[in-house]
């Protein structure tokens, strides 16, 4: 089969498409015949080392988080799927590639397509959609009739955690560019800033939940909205001490964390607020979840329109890491 891969860590964001053997499964796993799968930024990440501390990688590294398509063959304990199943899942963290015509995968790990999706449509819809379960559920512990604030989020993130927020009760605000705002709204947003408009800063307070999907830029402005008590979760600020001890890394990455992080920390502490990190796992009960939503709600996740297969990876690569991008961006297997 084909897939792409890199052998060492480097910020020249480029694949080799090679052939290689189709997997073999264990007992617990299927294997996925792969239609479609993502180019998240989460490549570039794992690409250029910048998660290694999260998880270190081996190489030739097959890549892709993200897929979506057709149950091939199941392990002997598998009895949740069969064969010629639709299938949809972000892949585990330690076992990726995705970027590939076949892969390997537990049953637990993925779920039953959306009904309502295409394949391509599925593939662009895991990965938000379990960050933003995540986020919401296990590190806000989101209570129903309290506010969430998700700055940037008129892009595929907020199209999925919108929509999961609204289904734990929560009121919702977000702020993003004019052109999404009709959409935004229609999804369940209860209001709505134009960023080039209002400085949202200046207009909120007492926040009970910030999701921030900006980075460090941000962070001051996202704090100081944010009642006492309340709790900012990143998906891109970075880990703390925090991050590193839930996790059960080992004591010299939770150090290390610890010091990464004090600055993020010790902001959020003068605001007494509470600093989460997320990275997102596998977890296929979550995403059964997600599929309910997802079906009840008819999201259709946006997806680029340009085309790629597996032999033009790194132009896809090339436009996640430096384009303008419509959607997300996919790989296409015939």
């Amino acid at each position: 089969m084909k897939a792409a891969q890199i052998t060492k860590y480097s910020k020249n964001f480029k694949a080799s498409v090679n052939d290689i053997a189709i997997p073999t499964i264990k007992d617990d796993e299927i294997l996925v015949r792969v239609k479609s799968a993502a180019v998240n930024p989460l490549e570039m990440l794992i690409m250029s080392g910048s998660v290694r501390l999260i998880q270190d990688y081996s190489f030739p590294l097959t890549i892709g988080n993200e897929i979506a398509g057709v149950v091939d063959r199941v392990g002997r304990k598998v009895t949740q799927f069969k064969p010629a199943d639709n299938i949809y899942g972000r892949l585990p963290i330690k076992k990726i590639g995705g970027i590939a015509e076949y892969v390997a995968v537990k049953a637990g790990e993925v779920s039953r397509m959306p009904k309502n999706l295409t394949f391509q449509q599925a593939a662009a819809a895991a990965l938000t959609g379990l960050t933003a379960y995540q986020a919401l559920h296990e590190e806000l512990q989101a209570e129903a009739g309290k506010t969430l604030f998700i700055p940037g989020g008129s892009g595929s993130f907020g199209q999925m955690a919108i929509p999961v927020a609204k289904n734990m009760g929560l009121r919702v605000i977000v702020s993003g560019n004019a052109a999404a705002k009709e959409r935004t709204l229609a999804i369940g947003a209860d209001e709505y800033f134009d960023y080039k408009k209002v400085n949202y800063w200046e207009q909120l307070r007492d926040i009970d939940y910030v999701i921030d999907t900006l980075g460090q830029a941000a962070f001051s402005h996202e704090l100081s909205i944010l009642r006492r008590g309340g709790k900012l979760v990143s998906l891109k600020s970075g880990p703390n001490r925090r991050f590193a001890r839930e996790h059960k890394l080992p004591l010299w990455k939770q150090l290390l964390f610890g010091l990464v992080g004090a600055r993020l920390d010790g902001q959020a502490k003068k605001q007494a607020v509470e600093y989460h990190f997320v990275f997102v796992r596998s977890d296929g009960p979550q995403l059964q979840k997600i599929t309910e939503i997802i079906e009840a709600t008819n999201i259709v996740p946006a997806v680029d329109p340009r085309q790629f297969t597996i032999e033009n990876i790194n132009a896809a690569l090339d436009l996640v890491a430096n384009g303008r991008l419509k959607g997300k961006v996919l790989i296409q297997f015939p």
